[in-house]
């Protein structure tokens, strides 16, 4: 039987000094504990902290979207290398994965990153993974590698997603780790809206696509790195703020277009609507009562309640533009109940 994945996210506040320079304290501790968990999973690693690694080399560096690009470039190549150095005398290899967004909104793409990582596994190769901010059009935030973990653990179904950050786990109102969480929607209230020296985002991010796991059957954790062993410890339950997953059957295409890959769009329908899709039917025009964004046939899209919530994830069958002008014609399908995935 294959071995489990775990997905491990370290985010840029956890993993660098206040200068933006990478913590080589930090990472060693990475690679040793994450050494002793590599014969019992297949392990992906999503690592932040590029662009602070790379920005003292950018001169008069003050934070624009080309100056963080160019950090990015440079300080990728400085981040992997403190790592290989790291694992080595472990006797583990690691490779670099930069990807982008548009390699999950593609299945045939998608399924070569799965079989690109096989690869790796099956030569005891551990992938350290970035999006490529070299070449991204959207702004650096900090949730971005919190999206790129979830999107990888999702896809490839893994049995653990594990989150780092600089305060140790999901704190409550006095200020103390919550150890375990039965229900992400009810842990919303503590996020505090202060920021990381670094990061551009945190703890919401984390819950949103945590949220997204646990619905998908992944269990999740919120851990930090400063005390001893801590992330061996988390993975045991013995820190930091641990998730429980649902219970989840879907296949793996399911799991692929549940995670959202690229999403394009989203329509908002109303009760009947709702109820049709909980009953496992296809979405028809009639239903949808708002369409937001421009998407073309066979891109994702979100789908939300009359209570904005949302319901579900699906493949378009006709274009943004078709469902608005259809939107009271009879049997004109948007979304086939095969191509739906419930959240």
């Amino acid at each position: 039987m294959s071995k489990p994945i775990l997905v491990i996210k370290f985010g840029t506040a956890s993993i660098t000094l206040p200068s933006g320079e990478p913590d080589v304290t930090i990472i060693s501790e990475v690679a040793r504990q994450v050494s002793l968990l590599h014969p019992r999973y297949r392990i992906i690693i999503v690592s932040s902290g590029a662009v602070g690694a790379g920005k003292a080399y950018i001169n008069d560096y003050k934070g624009t979207m080309t100056q963080r690009k160019a950090a990015a470039s440079v300080g990728n190549p400085l981040l992997v290398g403190l790592y290989a150095s790291y694992f080595a005398p472990n006797g583990i290899f690691i490779a670099q994965s930069l990807c982008e967004r548009q390699h999950f909104a593609n299945r045939n793409k998608f399924l070569q990153l799965k079989n690109t990582f096989e690869e790796l596994w099956q030569n005891n190769i551990i992938p350290i993974v970035n999006e490529n901010d070299v070449v991204s059009d959207r702004e650096l935030k900090f949730s971005d590698n919190d999206e790129l973990a979830t999107l990888l653990a999702v896809g490839f179904g893994a049995e653990t997603l594990m989150f780092c950050t600089s305060v140790g786990g999901l704190l409550d109102e006095d200020g103390k780790i919550i150890g375990n969480v039965s229900n992400v929607n009810e842990v919303f209230k503590f996020v505090r809206t202060d920021k990381s020296f670094l990061g551009l985002g945190g703890m919401a991010s984390k819950l949103t696509f945590a949220k997204l796991a646990t619905r998908m059957g992944i269990k999740v954790f919120i851990f930090g790195m400063k005390q001893e062993d801590e992330l061996l410890k988390a993975l045991e339950g013995k820190a930091g703020t641990e998730m429980s997953p649902e219970k989840s059957t879907l296949s793996a295409r399911n799991r692929w277009l549940g995670s959202g890959g690229l999403v394009s769009g989203r329509l908002q329908v109303d009760e009947g609507a709702s109820k049709a899709l909980l009953k496992r039917k296809s979405l028809l025009a009639v239903g949808v009562t708002e369409v937001t964004g421009d998407f073309e046939a066979g891109e994702i899209i979100e789908i939300y309640s009359p209570e904005q919530e949302m319901i579900a994830v699906a493949r378009a069958r006709e274009t943004s533009c078709a469902i608005k002008v259809n939107l009271k014609t009879l049997n004109f399908e948007v979304a086939h109940a095969n191509d739906i995935v419930l959240l």
